[in-house]
């Protein structure tokens, strides 16, 4: 029998793209013209997903990551209706285009999370009838015993996809059960919302400060080429965040992060401690246990953006309109 395994140790890291415009979002009062799902190759192994805006606000990215034996999901994005949200389809077309120029038997596919907030668990429930596929519990004790952790958070352990051998920790701060990812195939260091350009809410601030320096030892050791996160929440403006629920992001910053910028997140973090509320930064902000008053302020900003999007989709119509009667 012809030996279809793939070497995911000699060249590693390889080189994977992130040459990609992601969409995100359209004008309000336009039809969508996004995929509901779009998916970006960054290597013939390894698949980067990004929700639609028009479907969820939050736009989570997913990763699917193929080995030798099985394939990784990572989280499953904000909307449960496969009709709105056609996860699992996307990713059976994605694992049947890989076998058929990888054949194997009995391929498996794991899909976990980076944490167990809704908007990256909401899919679970597509895959629960898949076959030769495990789904990850999303509280911290599921997650523990199916990676094998014995000492949580602090160990890292590692989860064989064959031959392409991952390496997890725990990072809890923003959720209890989350963990971050070092691929070293792609060299792709996986945070979640544990680190990413966007707001960056510790609700357990000395564990996320705890983490944050895991992840800093972790990449100080490994050849972390980018730090990828699940969101995109800043502008290309310093410090300028687009306010929540907004589902149009022109001049959203870049996904990747560098090895710099992380260190960036452990300083930053670090200056901020004890200071609760948010603290804004040129890549992200920090948010040190937010409270009811940081929380309605985001609600509010949030509503405003609204507003004025109205304002001026309805200011366009009436120049539009005008300028039609003029030409009559």
């Amino acid at each position: 029998m012809t030996d279809h395994s793939i070497d995911f140790l000699t060249s590693a890291p390889t080189t994977a793209s992130l040459d990609v415009r992601w969409i995100h979002g359209v004008p309000a009062g336009q039809r969508p013209g996004d995929p509901k799902i779009q998916v970006h190759h960054a290597d013939p192994h390894t698949v980067i997903l990004r929700q639609s805006k028009s479907v969820s606000y939050e736009a989570p990215f997913m990763y699917l990551l193929f080995g030798n034996e099985r394939a990784l999901l990572l989280d499953t994005g904000a909307t449960a209706d496969p009709a709105r949200f056609p996860l699992r389809a996307t990713v059976d077309e994605l694992v049947a285009d890989w076998l058929s120029k990888h054949p194997r038997d009995n391929y498996e596919l794991v899909v976990a999370h980076t944490h167990g907030h809704n908007d990256h668990v909401a899919a679970d429930a597509q895959f629960a009838d898949r076959p030769a596929t495990a789904v990850v519990g999303r509280q911290p004790d599921a997650v523990q015993r199916y990676f094998g952790f014995t000492s949580w958070p602090e160990q890292i352990v590692e989860f064989d996809l064959g031959g392409r051998v991952l390496e997890v920790t725990g990072s809890p701060g923003h959720h209890r059960a989350a963990i971050t990812i070092y691929d070293p195939w792609t060299g792709f260091l996986l945070t979640g919302d544990t680190v990413y350009p966007g707001r960056l809410y510790a609700f357990d601030f000395p564990q996320f400060l705890a983490s944050i320096d895991r992840i800093v030892a972790l990449a100080s050791s490994r050849h972390v080429t980018l730090v990828l996160g699940c969101h995109v929440e800043m502008t290309t403006r310093p410090g300028r965040d687009y306010p929540l629920g907004t589902t149009y992001q022109p001049r959203e910053r870049a996904l990747q992060m560098t090895v710099a910028q992380l260190m960036d997140v452990r300083a930053a973090a670090a200056s901020v401690e004890g200071k609760r509320g948010a603290h804004r930064f040129d890549d992200f902000i920090i948010y040190n246990q937010p409270g009811m008053r940081d929380q309605l302020m985001l609600i509010a900003q949030g509503l405003l953006h609204k507003v004025r999007a109205r304002i001026l989709r309805h200011e366009d119509l009436d120049q539009r309109v005008s300028g039609r009667m003029k030409g009559i």
